[in-house]
């Protein structure tokens, strides 16, 4: 038989036995392993750090939602507003900034549009909303697009709203948003947030205790 004939079987049997080992190594035993690992030390964040109300799940932590009537609390605005807005329901395959830059009259128009929103929506019979008091995340979308979290300062801005719309107390509304406010990451990272999904459903359950 010739050698180069019997070399290349071998060859070709160790390339296949070598192929089965890394599949069933790679492809399944490592998968498996970091999926076990995973669902054991950190089972909520490898199922998407599901929120869960009502017994059921209805949203992630780390996904923002839009459409809550005035009733709720307001998330931050998508990426433009209007009928051109780049994502106006938080669709993830529309993850992404407007990349228009701080001068762009289009973008200029927005914000202005934006902020005349959020002092109408806001103001209520006594507690009027200065322009003044209308934080940059109450009018600009994040980088994303999909930020769950506002400043602590937008919602507290919506605190007479709530209150009023919902037959609760001011006071009662402002505690609640001051018991959702999350410190800097590390005590250092980032900025003090306000989960805006976590807010309402404890502001749905409150308002269901009051009545």
């Amino acid at each position: 038989m010739n050698n180069s004939f019997v070399n290349t079987g071998r060859l070709l049997g160790a390339g296949l036995r070598a192929l089965l080992v890394l599949t069933v190594l790679t492809g399944i035993l490592y998968p498996l392993a970091v999926t076990g690992v995973a669902q054991a030390l950190f089972n909520n964040k490898a199922n998407g750090s599901e929120v869960r109300a009502d017994g059921r799940v209805v949203g992630s932590s780390l996904i923002g939602q839009q459409g809550y009537s005035l009733d709720y609390f307001q998330s931050r605005p998508a990426n433009g507003l209007g009928e051109n807005s780049v994502n106006t329901q938080y669709k993830l395959i529309l993850s992404g900034a407007t990349n228009r830059s701080g001068d762009n009259a289009e973008l200029i128009q927005w914000v202005k549009e934006a902020k005349a929103k959020v002092i109408k929506d806001n103001s209520t019979a006594d507690y009027k909303v200065k322009p003044s008091d209308v934080p940059a995340d109450a009018v600009l979308s994040s980088a994303s697009g999909l930020d769950p979290d506002i400043s602590p300062q937008y919602a507290d801005l919506q605190v007479h709203r709530v209150a009023e719309r919902n037959g609760l107390p001011v006071a009662e509304v402002r505690k609640l948003v001051d018991e959702h406010i999350q410190g800097r990451t590390l005590g250092f990272v980032g900025e003090p947030r306000v989960n805006v999904l976590e807010l309402n459903i404890a502001l749905k359950e409150l308002v269901a205790k009051s009545g």
